[in-house]
């Protein structure tokens, strides 16, 4: 499933493409993500653990960027995982595309998700709303440690900035849902022009 989402940060884009370079620092942002070992050049192997309400996936597996473009601002990546006990298995094609917006960046993210097992059975709609969770959240994280980078301040002190709860996600992609529900119900009634 494709899943697109759009990010916007008050720092150029030259500052926010120099942060994407360092893909530990970026998975640091993402709630549940951690690539602690480098296989070779732009190569990592970590783990991610997905919250979707009262479910919890741990993923271990490896995340490789395949496509650099400075002059577009353009970043591929492909990952894949499987979770502890075996049954569930992810993997994901990332595109991030940066444009400048004022005196920001806007980041269009684009994963092509496929999964499999227990994750597979929770549907788009649950899937796609804490997808959205993850990169709000995503968002607020990258603009911390970028704001942190240019006080001086060092990753290793903004541990907390990260973290965020299986059930607050899930909380939050719960009530993405509901809305969606409730547009759809509440929206006046228009017939067809045939």
């Amino acid at each position: 499933m494709l899943i697109e989402s759009s990010i916007q940060v008050p720092h150029p884009v030259g500052d926010v493409w120099a942060f994407c370079q360092d893909m530990p620092r970026v998975a640091a942002c993402l709630p549940g993500a951690d690539l602690s070992k480098e296989l070779g050049p732009d190569h990592y192997a970590g783990t991610v653990v997905i919250n979707m309400g009262p479910v919890k996936i741990k993923f271990a597996g490896e995340a490789k960027v395949v496509e650099r473009d400075e002059e577009a601002k353009t970043i591929v990546i492909d990952a894949v995982g499987m979770d502890e006990t075996g049954g569930d298995r992810a993997s994901l094609d990332l595109t991030v595309k940066l444009h400048p917006h004022g005196q920001g960046t806007t980041m269009e993210v684009a994963q092509e998700i496929h999964l499999s097992g227990t994750a597979a059975q929770f549907g788009r709609g649950m899937i796609g709303d804490v997808t959205q969770v993850l990169m709000r959240d995503f968002g607020k994280n990258m603009q911390t440690h970028l704001d942190a980078y240019e006080r001086g301040v060092s990753v290793d002190q903004l541990k907390g900035a990260q973290s965020a709860s299986g059930l607050a996600i899930g909380l939050r992609a719960a009530w993405m849902a509901l809305k969606r529900v409730g547009r759809r119900f509440f929206l006046p009634y228009e017939p067809s022009r045939v």
